[in-house]
């Protein structure tokens, strides 16, 4: 497939023009970057591994009903995406304590939270992606209140169901954020999943060990985070059969 314009370039993806109108080629980047881009380095086969996972779990919402961007994966690094505007805010949810809300309210961490909490982030590197309140989110025309609805109501189904799908195989759904982005078809409006799903938007911890799977791997030095993503992509079933031998081999968890 020829790639086209180049309309966009992240910490971990690119986005190029699609084949169609109204299509993007989403490409996933070994890049690795944490605490707002001041820990940068790269790690060989994330993408190919991120491009596997969230193509995995985006086909699985929307068999459930959750509207996404998602088309299909056009190779190993590339999937094909339907273009959205996307809402520069972060939707987090958090299950169990762990991370910034650990620091922020002197949680113990992996002490499980009363019910999932929701927190929305302003997507702005700058500024570090700070925390925001629905007042600020509507006051400043970043999403409206319908958009808001839909935006938790979403999120809040896919929680319920990575968790299962999850603890299907072993890993707990510690906390993930989403972004979302509005969907026109025929001068209608949806708001619909985007972006990806990944260990680089979720952490995983293994249900037995709480060994991280994740990429707090990555932001805590913990080592082996290639590993931790390819045991995830094991668990789910969708480890690439062309990584070679010795990449097919997890070593965190026996």
């Amino acid at each position: 497939m020829n790639r086209r314009r180049r309309v966009y370039e992240g910490k971990a993806k690119i986005l190029y023009e699609g084949p169609e109108p109204g299509t993007l080629v989403q490409h996933f980047k070994d890049d690795a970057t944490a605490y707002n881009n001041r820990k940068q380095d790269t790690i060989e086969g994330k993408g190919v591994l991120n491009n596997r996972i969230s193509e995995y779990l985006m086909m699985r919402l929307g068999e459930v009903g959750v509207p996404t961007h998602f088309v299909r994966r056009l190779n190993m690094r590339e999937q094909l995406v339907r273009e959205v505007e996307i809402i520069p805010v972060e939707v987090v949810v958090r299950n169990v304590a762990a991370g910034t809300i650990s620091k922020r309210l002197g949680l113990e961490e992996d002490s499980l939270l009363p019910r999932p909490i929701v927190e929305y982030c302003l997507k702005n590197d700058d500024l570090g992606d700070p925390i925001v309140t629905e007042e600020h989110i509507t006051a400043f025309g970043w999403a409206g209140p319908h958009d808001l609805d839909d935006m938790v109501a979403l999120a809040l189904r896919v929680n319920d169901f990575l968790s299962g799908l999850f603890l299907g195989v072993g890993l707990k759904l510690v906390d993930f954020k989403l972004e979302f982005g509005r969907l026109w078809e025929d001068d209608e409006m949806r708001i619909v999943v985007a972006d990806e799903i990944s260990p680089d938007s979720c952490r995983l911890w293994d249900i037995k060990t709480n060994e991280r799977l994740d990429k707090d791997r990555f932001r805590r030095d913990l080592g082996s985070v290639e590993e931790a993503y390819q045991e995830v992509a094991r668990r789910l079933g969708v480890l690439p059969e062309t990584l070679p031998a010795e990449h097919q081999r997890p070593k965190l968890v026996q």
